[in-house]
């Protein structure tokens, strides 16, 4: 059976944070560069929740691991929105 492909919004939907691509852009050049020594689930935005899914996800290789890598790298640089 294949993995089913999520999207970058649907992840933010996960997230419940709004997930139209301006709202995306906006989230991402305000916590954006993240740096590189915090993890991703330890940055300081995300709730209890957020952080425990990011985390619980990444660390299953689950079928959101490929789209919290893409938020990774996005939340690295700068932004291209």
């Amino acid at each position: 059976m294949e993995s089913p492909y999520h999207h970058f919004c649907e992840l933010f939907a996960q997230l419940g944070l709004p997930d139209d691509t301006a709202s995306i852009g906006k989230f991402i050049t305000a916590h954006s560069p993240l740096a590189a020594s915090v993890p991703l689930h330890e940055a300081p935005f995300w709730t209890e929740a957020q952080r425990a899914l990011l985390r619980e996800e990444l660390l299953e290789d689950a079928d959101w691991a490929p789209v919290i890598d893409q938020l990774n790298v996005a939340l690295r640089g700068k932004p291209e929105y």
